[in-house]
């Protein structure tokens, strides 16, 4: 069920992912919808990441994966913002859009959208389900769930390192080999590759924590 922590974590990571996205469409010069501020990201974008969690809910009535697909997909839209932004912030003060050095600035980016990911995955889609037993019956088992191990840590960069590949190899394909399409430029094509590459990798991710890193 929807809880009163999917609502403030919805919230928080709605706000600014909402807020990231607003600055990188300010910067690719992205024209108004209807003269409409982008700043308004910041108010809708924690909207849908409420009913996005509660449509994971809905549906995991027929397929339990869903419980945690939707808080899955929330972070991992927001750890795509983080990414971009760090993305956009080397392209501004760099002003490279392509070539050898970015798959360097892809790897960064991603690394920082890593370390964003492994704390809200843990603690939010991942969390303890020992956490919704009573008081006196929950003790070792959250505790133990909410510990970080280095097994596990090491476990999640195993993951994210294979998806840390994948992305940055399909992101410099759509940039590298593809290049601009449908008119756009180069840095809104950057992007785009950006994007391809995080919804590859959050797939692979996804199956990854759940089976390896964060099973009950």
């Amino acid at each position: 069920m929807f809880s009163r922590k999917d609502l403030i974590f919805s919230l928080i990571t709605g706000f600014y992912a909402g807020f990231i996205a607003w600055r990188i469409l300010d910067f690719l010069n992205t024209p108004l919808l209807k003269g409409i501020s982008f700043a308004w990201l910041m108010v809708w974008v924690p909207v849908l990441w409420i009913l996005g969690v509660n449509l994971g809910y809905f549906l995991g009535k027929w397929f339990i994966f869903f419980n945690q697909f939707g808080k899955f997909a929330a972070i991992g839209f927001t750890n795509a913002a983080v990414d971009f932004g760090v993305l956009n912030l080397l392209i501004f003060y760099s002003g490279i859009t392509s070539g050898i050095l970015f798959p360097v600035f892809k790897g960064i980016s991603f690394f920082f959208g890593t370390i964003h990911s492994y704390f809200w995955n843990k603690y939010w889609a991942f969390s303890a389900e020992g956490g919704s037993l009573p008081v006196g019956r929950r003790g070792a088992s959250g505790e133990k769930a909410n510990k970080i191990s280095g097994q596990e840590f090491s476990k999640f960069f195993a993951i994210t390192f294979i998806a840390i590949l994948i992305n940055v190899t399909a992101a410099s394909i759509v940039v590298n080999f593809i290049g601009p399409q449908f008119g756009l430029t180069s840095e809104a094509w950057a992007n785009v590759g950006a994007v391809i590459g995080s919804a590859v990798a959050l797939v692979v991710s996804f199956i990854g924590f759940k089976v390896a890193v964060f099973k009950k």
